[in-house]
């Protein structure tokens, strides 16, 4: 009888487990749902003089090769 019980109590906390997780899920969904995630992040914009350099300016900042300072 005693494992009857322990068994019931054990498939009810799964029960219960199994269905809280989805509430979560379904709740974790929502959130992305309502988020526009493809705008861009305003902090990911660089700050003026700071974008990676074109191949002229490049060339343009190396030194001759074979001098010393």
């Amino acid at each position: 009888m005693e494992t009857l019980i322990a068994l019931a109590a054990v498939a009810l906390l799964i029960t219960f487990g199994t269905r809280l997780v989805h509430r979560l899920n379904a709740q974790h969904e929502a959130r992305i749902a309502a988020r526009h995630y493809s705008d861009p992040f305003p902090a990911i914009v660089r700050p003026p003089g700071h974008s990676p350099h074109t191949p002229t300016e490049q060339a343009a900042r190396r030194r001759a090769m074979g001098t010393w300072p």
